[in-house]
């Protein structure tokens, strides 16, 4: 599709979305994650690891509201390719920090069904990490997780059970930069 055509496809969607979640909503939960991360790993001299690309902008937010020592990484697993649905469970780059024996976060944009986020968890599990946790800022609402009860450690939001872009989740690859968490129209 050329450039122009894109452009002003993805912009309709955006300019039509509904806002589930305006910034100051997300700056909120964002607040109160990391007061409940602080408390729970504040001695815990833990690695984070972001799930990229979708955990890129909540890690960002949530990593300067974390006041205590601390080691960053990023992991890179996706089901979605740049699709709207969950494929395949693909490795694209596997963390460089060693996580054997340490207390580990992995931090994500959102728990839809978690069956990368579980992959992920699991895999942490079997490199030797102490104790394992996970952050998202979107928890859908939904019976469809990987297993029955399935939460994150920490979470942000709770929202609906639509399509969602915005604070790093992707419309189609795009909209990842759109500030607070967004549904497209009919979705």
């Amino acid at each position: 599709m050329p450039v122009q055509s894109n452009l002003e496809r993805i912009k309709k969607v955006f300019s039509e979305a509904d806002c589930l979640c305006p910034q100051e909503q997300v700056d909120q939960a964002l607040d109160k994650m990391a007061a409940e991360i602080t408390e729970q790993l504040g001695e815990t001299l833990p690695v984070i690891y972001c799930v990229m690309n979708g955990g890129l902008i909540t890690t960002g937010h949530l990593l300067t509201r974390l006041e205590f020592p601390l080691e960053v990484d990023y992991i890179h697993a996706t089901r979605y390719r740049g699709a709207t649905t969950g494929g395949e469970f693909y490795w694209r780059v596997p963390p460089e920090v060693n996580m054997e024996g340490r207390t580990v976060l992995v931090v994500d944009d959102i728990l839809d069904e978690g069956h990368t986020l579980a992959a992920i968890l699991e895999y942490c599990k079997e490199h030797g990490a102490k104790a394992v946790y996970s952050a998202v800022l979107v928890d859908k609402l939904h019976d469809r997780k990987a297993y029955k009860g399935m939460r994150a450690s920490f979470t942000g939001l709770e929202v609906e059970d639509r399509y969602l872009f915005g604070f790093g989740m992707d419309y189609q690859g795009f909209l990842r930069n759109a500030p607070g968490i967004f549904a497209p129209k009919g979705m």
